[in-house]
């Protein structure tokens, strides 16, 4: 056995297939027709006997066969012997961790290195592990933890060197290899379930029952079919996920050279330029700077700001090695990511591209890249569910227990009539053993199945993997994201607060705020324009939108009612580590002097720090609107030295001695139908849990209004020891000793607490306590699969709803995962608007058309806004399935962004259920 080190690997057993006639299915059977036949030629037993015999081997035989596809346990077993090294063995049995997948029999592969030594390794799950001692696995390292200076001073790779990282890492290609309908097929036709009534349809036919059992089989296989058309479709979209290769300028043998995509490689140094495709492979950003959208990769639409790891003067902010997840934000451009801006670096001194790319050095390719890990947690997050494995052995095995006694019964008192015919009295043993099942089961089943899954896309929820519809039926615990899930993702401004003198708590209009605050306000932020058009954060653009300023394309700030200008320098841009972002402005007095200013934001409890003078209700203000589920940030300033210069300023000199200048207030609404929603799933008793990213402030907040909680406990750290406590702080519980009336929250780091507390009845604090959390806040899309993980290892069936690609790992793990697409209505439009609609297209066309025939350049300001009127119209018809929305990888997905589906789907199925109880009542 092997040890691996990997998250993903439990552990590796080599083996080698034994010859073919010492299989379990091969030699034992010869030697067991060999026995029947020399038995039968001796016996003096009547041929029904003998044939009857004859049967039964070939059941058993069949079956041997079948359970080496069932089970790769017991194909290694009859096939396969063990070895104790890798060094002999050609296959290498996989056992991966738990929710990794599936266990597999993979293929040891070799090659021979120039120093004469022999290699070793395998692929499992898309990914390349190698052997480093002879029996210890471990996945193929990329360079990815260097010396800062290897990155900045490489020169690419030679000829040599291409060739030597093709053989290590192979080339940057993602290949999702879509099985055929027939392999599909064959696959679903060797499930136990359909083996056993192809077994009862042969059964039927020996006693003469011939076209209803050919009948049933028709029904049985045309129900298969239709499962494997949709499985296809649901393939073909997660292939779409990938990109043909196209030509990337490369710097290779001291010249730039054009290169397809897919010959990329680890250690290459390329030119990153704005263009339709996604960027090919995770780049580590040398020289320039770009703007990135991320959102196939996380679901968040917010544009990045990436900035190089060299400043203009040839300098590093960085000393010793890499390290990716610290600089991933801002340096490191993620493969499957666009590049919707991009400008090269200034400085001549640096290497310089052909096309007038940033430099970039690539760090992964093909399925390593985090295109590439997202594309295996789709294919391989799960073990294949299927709704008639398991719970259908366990439901035949019970019924088979009464079927024998019946069947042992009617064959013992039959032969005690010497002129009865065996083969007839084995046949009906047989059927008595086969009528646990009934014959007609699987058409009542898939006429249950397609009546939800009609009804269901009546309401706008496609279904692509329909044997999940039975859980649907038995949910305990409904799971919801938060933001623009349960809450809409746009963000509205409350107002400022915190500088007011007579009510320093009270909320103030913006336009009642101090200068200096509308200055912050203004120019702290990373937005920009492309393409004319304003991109960023939503909360910058909503905060921009109600001032009276306006943002130009040089980074210059101009105020729509006096006469002023601010200009932006320099930026220092938001870090999730750091929890603040901060600008350099130059702003011109009325004497035309210039000065230099600092603008800063951030976390409350960050920009306290930073303060020359704090105010004395500084925390109790944060924590009121806080506690009423706002986002607060805070605000600050101050006027940059004269003897500093802003190319030369750093980070931490900037951000000191700053005064403050308010905090500002956002709201996020709940969505109109959450609260409905939510109250029809608790009456209908489902326990209700919200998992999000936001802080455990504002999450318990909008549970409240939504009355997922009344009372609650949030555990939290103080002084190196944890302890429950309300949000205000007012009660507080040792762990261990909360009171049961409290509802739970957990944070991320609370969440690593609890998974690292041992509990002597259920592992760990976290199983003990996790059926009693309501709210997980500052979570990781992991934490998110985590909690989805636990609940069902304590036999619960789990629904998860969500929006973002960063809620795909829950939702496929989860029995019913729920996908709503961002963006869209919350409910299905009116036939009255959707004729509306429809008539204004049809206008926009023909005006469109008049003006294209019009050739007066006095029209050509208009038709151009007819035809973006006309793309608005077409996007709200076309509610489609993109890259970044959660639906790449669910089960179900909502073409309407209410999360009233969830109830809609959990009735129909019972519904549904229904259906097929009242055709099963028929029947019998």
């Amino acid at each position: 056995m092997s040890n691996v080190i990997s998250d993903e690997v439990e552990r590796i057993t080599f083996h080698c297939y034994r010859p073919l006639l010492s299989h379990f299915y091969v030699g034992p059977f010869l030697f067991l027709y060999s026995l029947w036949a020399a038995i039968s030629f001796q016996s003096e037993q009547s041929i029904e006997v003998k044939l009857i015999a004859l049967a039964g081997c070939v059941i058993i035989h069949i079956l041997c066969g079948l359970f080496c596809v069932w089970s790769v346990e017991w194909k290694t077993l009859s096939m396969c012997y063990s070895l104790s090294d890798a060094s002999r063995a050609y296959l290498a049995k996989v056992v991966p961790t738990r929710n990794n997948g599936s266990t597999q029999l993979c293929a040891i592969n070799r090659r021979k290195k120039e120093s004469g030594e022999e290699e070793l390794w395998l692929d499992f799950q898309q990914t390349k592990y190698i052997c480093v001692d002879g029996r210890n696995f471990k996945p193929i390292s990329f360079p990815v933890n260097l010396k800062i200076e290897e990155y900045t001073k490489s020169k690419g790779l030679s000829n040599d060197d291409v060739k030597e990282a093709d053989k290590k890492w192979g080339p940057n290609v993602m290949r999702v290899v879509l099985p055929t309908f027939q392999e599909l097929f064959v696959e679903r036709a060797t499930a136990p379930f359909f083996v056993f009534q192809v077994f009862c349809v042969a059964l039927w036919c020996l006693d003469e029952y011939w076209y209803y059992s050919l009948f049933t089989l028709g029904m049985l296989a045309m129900f298969e079919a239709t499962v494997v058309k949709q499985q296809m479709k649901s393939m073909s979209e997660i292939k779409k996920m990938t990109q043909e290769p196209y030509l990337v300028s490369v710097y290779r043998n001291k010249r730039w050279e054009k290169v397809k995509s897919h010959n990329l490689y680890p250690g290459d140094v390329i030119s990153l330029t704005r263009r339709s495709e996604t960027v090919p492979c995770d780049l580590l950003l040398i020289h320039g700077q770009c703007v990135v959208d991320e959102s196939m990769l996380t679901g968040e639409s917010v544009p990045l700001m990436k900035e190089c790891m060299v400043a203009e003067d040839g300098s590093c902010s960085y000393t010793g090695s890499l390290d990716i997840e610290t600089h991933s934000r801002l340096h490191v451009v993620f493969g499957g990511t666009k590049v919707i801006q991009h400008s090269p670096a200034a400085n001549k001194n640096f290497l310089k591209s052909s096309d007038g790319g940033c430099i970039a050095y690539v760090l992964r390719n093909g399925f390593n890249t985090a295109q590439g890990k997202l594309l295996r947690t789709i294919m391989y997050s799960v073990q294949r569910v299927t709704a008639n494995n398991f719970e259908a052995f366990m439901f035949i095995l019970f019924l088979l227990q009464f079927a024998i006694a019946a069947s042992a019964y009617v064959w013992i008192e039959g032969t005690k009539d010497p002129d009865r015919n065996r083969y007839k009295l084995f046949l009906e043993c047989t059927l008595i053993l086969t009528s646990v099942v009934p014959p007609e089961l699987p058409i009542e089943l898939s006429l249950a199945v397609n009546s939800s899954l009609l009804s269901l896309i009546k309401m706008g929820i496609y279904c692509t993997e329909p044997f999940r519809i039975p859980f649907a039926g038995k949910v305990h615990i409904c799971c919801f994201d938060k933001t623009g899930t349960l809450t809409s993702d746009k963000l509205e401004l409350t107002g400022v607060c915190g500088i007011s003198k007579k009510d320093p708590s009270g909320l103030l209009d913006i336009n009642s705020v101090p200068l200096e605050t509308i200055h912050v306000l203004a120019t702290c932020h990373s937005l920009l324009y492309v393409d004319d058009k304003l991109i960023g954060d939503p909360i910058e653009r909503a905060t921009l939108a109600v001032l009276p300023w306006t943002l130009t394309k040089g980074d210059v700030v101009i105020c729509k009612t006096i006469k002023q200008s601010l200009k932006i320098l320099k930026r220092f841009h938001f870090n999730s580590s750091l929890k603040r972002m901060s600008v350099l402005v130059s702003k011109q007095d009325s004497s035309f002097n210039t000065e230099h200013l600092v603008m800063t934001k951030g976390a409350p409890e960050v920009i306290k720090d930073m303060l020359k003078e704090i105010p004395a209700d500084y925390d109790s203000i944060h924590k009121k609107y806080t506690l009423q589920g706002g986002r607060v940030i805070a605000l600050a300033s101050r006027v940059l030295d004269k003897e500093l210069t802003v190319r030369d300023v750093t980070r931490e000199e900037a951000e000191r001695d700053l005064t403050f200048c308010g905090f500002v207030v956002f709201s996020t609404p709940l969505k109109k139908e959450s609260k409905a929603a939510v109250s029809m799933l608790k009456e209908s008793s489902h326990y209700v849990v919200m998992i999000t990213g936001d802080s455990p402030l504002t999450a318990c907040y909008v549970a409240n209004q939504l009355k997922i909680t009344k009372k609650v406990l949030i555990l939290t750290e103080h002084d190196d020891s944890w302890r429950w406590e309300t949000p205000d702080g007012s009660v507080t519980f040792p762990v261990g000793e909360e009171d049961s009336a409290y509802s739970l929250c957990l944070t991320g780091q609370g969440m690593v607490y609890c998974q690292n507390t041992p509990d002597p009845k259920r592992g760990t604090l976290f199983d003990k306590i996790i059926t009693r959390v309501n709210v997980f806040a500052r979570v990781t899309p992991k934490q998110k699969e985590d909690v989805i993980t636990t609940l069902k290892s304590q036999g619960l069936i789990t629904v998860m709803c969500g929006d973002g690609t960063n809620d795909v790992g829950a939702l496929k793990h989860a029995e019913v995962g729920v996908a709503i697409i961002s963006n869209a209505p919350e409910v299905k439009p009116e036939k009255k608007d959707i004729q509306e609609k429809n008539t204004m297209k049809q206008t926009l066309m023909k005006q469109i058309e008049q003006g294209r025939r019009d050739r007066k350049s006095q029209l050509a300001d208009r038709q151009k806004m007819l035809e973006e009127k006309l793309q608005e119209l077409q996007a709200e018809e076309d509610t489609l399935v993109k890259l970044g929305d959660a639906s790449i990888a669910s089960p179900f997905t909502s073409k309407y962004s209410s999360v009233k589906c969830v109830c809609s789907i959990i009735r129909q199925v019972n519904e549904g259920l229904k259906y097929f109880l009242s055709l099963s009542k028929r029947s019998d």
